[in-house]
């Protein structure tokens, strides 16, 4: 009778009865997780760009600072990456990832409350901190978990966060409540919900020793990615500079072109950047490397001359065409860099090298957008910025097609792997 009365019992889900530290995330979950942190990191740094607007309005500041507070965020990030970069390797990926997203939690507060420059300046340096602490731990143990998946996820997420966060940014500036809060509060949440997604997590890597001495910033690449870093570098650092440009004039441009104060068409460029580039990842991704980034040369120049000559004739279209077809050579330049260079990688190198190819792109972007709202102000206004950051882009393009012609076939034929 007993025996019958344990039959009959309904079957125990031993996993739910376990201890919450004792559950894990199967493999492909772990690494959507990761994938949507990157997501997160990068919709918030792209979050306040349509709001740029309205804190110029309340605070009466210059274009130049708008620029100064988009390039104080790629520094901080540099920072993050160099002194942080490598972090992960000796400690474990999750330490370093609940840390980031704790710190990223604090900067969306400092958003929320921030009452002038000084607080946005703040807000943007912390935030680019945990942003650039968190991206080679992330990239790295997406890689760790599926290396071939991971690899296009690496490429994928950047395009995602950047493109959902312009765009739904400008959506809650125009038509929600409390936009310079709200934003920044849903983004809160989100973090909050990923900390306990990374508590559930594998961790990846063993620990090792050297975590302090690695906060050390060093350019030091594995000899086995020396040669093929030198080819994609060129090429990573000219299609975030193109990011450069429509994170901080884009915005200036899009309302001007199409005689709109929406902030919505604020945010439209970079989520048209962004958004083309996913797509073109997505499809593009069979090529081998070296042919993504010709790609990427040819489709930047091409997307860049159509762009300036909408902006002299006025086309608010001719002006997002240019954008769509920049954002191929955007998805593909940055997708070609990293397949280029990470299969190469061994797992105890992967968020090192990682953090090195965002750190080329990060300079790519930042310094670049500081001289743009420098010449806004003082040197022929913005049409003439933006027609000069472009040329710019499209001379970063020639010397990176140079690059690549003279580096040859074997990295490529070493990257497909």
């Amino acid at each position: 009778m007993t025996d019958l009365a344990v039959l009959a019992e309904p079957a125990v889900d031993t996993q739910a009865r376990r201890p919450l530290r004792d559950r894990r995330l199967p493999p492909t979950a772990a690494l959507l997780l990761l994938a949507s942190i990157t997501v997160s990191f990068l919709a918030g740094s792209s979050a306040p760009t349509p709001l740029y607007a309205v804190y110029q309005g309340e605070w009466g500041f210059t274009p130049i600072t708008t620029t100064v507070v988009f390039g104080v965020y790629a520094l901080a990030v540099l920072a993050g990456l160099l002194t942080l970069g490598k972090l992960s390797d000796h400690v474990g990926r999750r330490p370093v990832l609940l840390a980031a997203l704790a710190v990223q939690a604090v900067s969306m507060v400092v958003f929320a409350t921030a009452e002038g420059v000084p607080a946005l300046l703040v807000a943007r340096i912390v935030q680019g901190i945990s942003t650039g602490a968190a991206l080679g731990a992330i990239g790295a143990g997406m890689m760790d978990i599926n290396r071939p998946r991971g690899t296009v996820a690496n490429a994928v997420a950047p395009g995602v966060g950047t493109a959902t966060g312009a765009l739904v940014s400008g959506v809650v500036v125009q038509y929600l409540p409390a936009p310079t809060h709200l934003i920044y509060l849903a983004l809160l949440a989100l973090f909050a919900l990923q900390a306990v997604g990374v508590l559930l997590m594998t961790e990846t890597v063993t620990r090792k020793r050297g975590a302090l001495s690695s906060l050390v910033p060093e350019i030091k690449l594995p000899r086995a990615v020396r040669r093929p870093v030198l080819v994609a570098a060129p090429v990573l650092f000219a299609v975030w500079a193109l990011a450069g440009l429509y994170g901080s004039l884009g915005p200036a441009l899009a309302r001007d072109l199409v005689g709109s104060s929406s902030f919505v068409f604020g945010g439209l460029g970079l989520f048209v950047l962004a958004g083309v580039a996913v797509v073109s990842v997505l499809a593009l991704r069979g090529l081998a490397p070296r042919t993504l980034m010709l790609t990427s040369v040819a489709t930047l120049s091409a997307g860049m001359a159509v762009t300036l000559v909408s902006l002299a004739e006025g086309s608010a279209a001719g002006f997002f065409l240019g954008t769509a077809i920049a954002g191929v050579g955007f998805g593909s330049g940055f997708q070609g860099g990293i397949r280029m260079v990470m299969p190469l990688t061994e797992p105890h190198e992967s968020s090192g090298v990682l953090s090195l190819l965002y750190v080329v792109s990060y300079l790519g972007m930042g310094g670049p957008a500081v001289l743009a709202g420098f010449l806004v102000v003082h040197a022929g206004g913005l049409l003439t910025t933006a027609r000069e950051y472009g040329i710019a882009v499209i001379v970063l393009a020639g010397i990176a097609l140079l690059g690549l012609l003279r580096g040859g076939r074997a990295p490529a034929l070493a990257a497909r792997r």
